[in-house]
């Protein structure tokens, strides 16, 4: 993950132009309010996408991008100082950019290719071992469809058979140790990690692989789970399992479930509830929280009844994170949750998983059951509460004392004094106490200091259905930058092209991603010029904190069309294809905006009407330009 992108999916953009005095309300998926950029305090044609974390004005100023392009426009910022301000607000350092980079970023795609071919390897051992295909079949009942969706594969009971196979078809030991395949002996040599176990490809929130995760057959090995070491594509604290098909689900639902293992995600999954991921048996992170934000701000923890997490509490919550950051285990540290819920902003909730059963047995028992499990998901304190009371003879006064000693530091924790006040109300009929004793009542281990200033924690409510958010298309953004890099003198006769089929010149408003936006700056800058050939005014005036993404760019497109007639055609598709996308996604919001307009008898509704109209006379025109390239002679 770059510099950037890392910044991106650490600041939520809602957050962001709130903070900028921007009130923003819900408008199905997304967010409207009054642009602050220009005087017009009528109309909220200011549009929030969380999704892809980006804005648009539909009013005078017209403008849209990033956080990055909110910053400097709002601050008066050159990207640089935008880049250093956000990435001290996420807590990431910017690095010296090295001329390493692009190698970097080719050998990362060669570790994914490596591993998209060890799924095909371990899926082929896997459809020739009867056993282990019953045992889930049967066993497990996950379905053929299943076992192909999810890439499910078998690493053979040997110690070099992965080694023996990819080393054989010009796989490097080393480009094995990388991938996290191997292991090397004490003694010298190497050999296969993963052996005579299901193995479950991992990949992150794209698509992209980055690891596996690996179950026993054996009932007697050890451990039960063994997941690929951290390699330079894989950190098990920032991804999820499951997270590149549950997305778009949880957008759907605007809910997400975290359950404890790969199989009950696949299960789930099965069953029809898509919106549920896994971290893998590890303590949950503050970057996977982070993560699912993105999708959406209702995190239900679905808890099994038997895991650590549920025992621990009444062995004091400051120490439930030590005594259950254990492998195979999904922590619940109730008093990490509250702190994370507050600073990021979240709604955050935990469901008990009853009768000792996994979430598989549950919905095979009554599908509709896990339903109703979610549903009745309670809040972090109230969780905790019912919890240590279960099974107490809350009767006793020593038992009052320790369930309050334990509750009321969480209470305390947390940031709006209204939930203060609701919780102790709550715990003080619990406890049938009167609740001013409550106040009195000394916390358990250290006390955490309350955010000052972060006002009330929001809770976004379930959105109605909206219109579907489509992306931009950045490999065409990336494709296009990197090939007028290369050659800038192209511009001017894709402007001229452009015009001919009644569209306007490329411009910096094409690109959604603010380091896009600056690279093509410089690139028009530098065929307005004629002091210096053009690739050399542009390799000049490069900042450095666009230098490596510049190198990148330029290295995706080493094998570019060479016929400049042909490579013209490619880069008029590619525009195309990204204004298509631009407009597609601005119309639907736009007549989402003029549904609503109408519906509630406002004036604003012909303004959207005219910006509709627009729009779709623009993706027609679109539509015939893309028609006409392939019949049209370019000069």
């Amino acid at each position: 993950m770059s510099t950037i992108d890392e910044i991106k999916s650490r600041i939520d953009i809602v957050d962001l132009v709130s903070e900028a005095g921007v009130k923003l309300r819900h408008a199905g998926k997304n967010y409207t309010g009054l642009c602050p950029f220009h005087d017009n305090k009528k109309t909220p044609a200011f549009v929030v996408w969380p999704e892809t974390g980006t804005w648009r004005c539909f009013g005078q100023c017209n403008e849209g991008g990033d956080i990055f392009k909110f910053i400097m426009k709002r601050e008066n910022l050159d990207f640089k100082e935008a880049l250093n301000k956000l990435a001290a607000r996420a807590g990431v350092e910017v690095p010296t950019y090295s001329k390493q980079s692009p190698e970097q970023k080719e050998a990362f795609e060669n570790l994914r290719q490596l591993l998209e071919d060890a799924v095909v390897f371990y899926r082929g051992h896997l459809t020739a071992n009867a056993d282990v295909l019953n045992y889930l079949n049967d066993k497990r009942g996950l379905t053929d469809a299943s076992i192909e969706t999810f890439g499910l594969g078998y690493a053979p009971n040997a110690w070099d058979s992965a080694l023996t196979h990819f080393t054989g078809r010009g796989y490097s030991e080393q480009d094995l140790l990388d991938a996290g395949m191997i292991s090397e002996r004490d003694s010298g040599g190497y050999y296969d990690r993963f052996r005579n176990r299901i193995m479950i490809p991992i990949r992150d929130e794209q698509g992209r692989m980055t690891g596996f995760g690996a179950r026993i057959v054996d009932p007697d090995d050890i451990p039960k789970f063994l997941n690929s070491p951290d390699t330079a594509i894989f950190t098990k604290g920032r991804l999820l399992y499951g997270m590149d098909r549950a997305r778009k689900a949880i957008r759907q639902a605007d809910q997400a479930v975290i359950v404890e293992g790969y199989m009950d995600v696949i299960a789930l999954h099965q069953a029809g509830y898509e919106n549920v991921v896994s971290p893998m048996g590890t303590a949950l992170t503050e970057d996977q929280l982070r993560l699912l934000k993105r999708f959406s701000r209702r995190i239900v923890l679905a808890l099994d009844p038997d895991v650590a997490g549920q025992k621990a509490v009444m062995r004091g919550l400051d120490a439930a994170r030590s005594a259950m950051d254990k492998e195979g285990e999904l922590a619940f540290d109730a008093r990490g949750l509250l702190r994370n819920e507050a600073r990021l902003q979240a709604d955050l909730r935990v469901a008990s998983i009853p009768d000792d059963l996994d979430p598989d047995e549950i919905v095979e028992r009554d599908k509709d059951e896990w339903a109703r499990i979610i549903e009745s998901a309670k809040p972090i304190v109230t969780h905790v509460m019912e919890t240590l009371a279960a099974d107490q003879n809350i009767k006793d006064p020593k038992v009052k004392s320790q369930i309050a000693a334990q509750v009321v530091p969480l209470i305390e924790d947390l940031p709006n004094p209204l939930e203060r006040d609701t919780y102790r109300q709550a715990l003080a009929r619990m406890l049938k106490v009167d609740e001013r004793a409550l106040l009195g009542t000394q916390a358990q281990g250290p006390s955490v200091r309350r955010p000052r200033g972060g006002g009330q924690r929001q809770i976004v409510q379930k959105s109605t259905p909206g219109l579907a958010v489509v992306s931009s298309s950045k490999k065409t953004e990336e494709y296009l930058i990197g090939a007028l890099f290369r050659k800038p003198e192209l511009l001017y006769r894709l402007d001229r092209v452009l015009q001919e089929f009644g569209l306007i010149a490329l411009n910096a408003q094409d690109f959604d991603h603010t380091d896009h936006k600056l690279l093509f700056g410089l690139i028009r800058e530098s065929v307005e010029q004629y002091k210096s050939e053009h690739y050399d005014f542009v390799l000049d005036a490069i900042p450095d904190s666009l230098e490596a993404r510049s190198e990148e760019l330029v290295k995706q497109t080493e094998k570019l069309e060479k016929r400049d007639e042909k490579l013209l055609e490619e880069l008029l598709r590619s525009v195309i294809k990204l204004r298509r996308v631009a407009a597609g996604e601005n119309l639907n919001q736009l007549r989402f905006l003029q549904e609503e307009a109408h519906q509630g008898g406002d004036l604003r509704a012909s303004t959207y009407t005219d910006l509709v109209l627009q729009h779709t006379r623009l993706l027609r025109d679109l539509d015939m330009a893309y028609k006409q390239i392939s019949a049209k002679r370019l000069e």
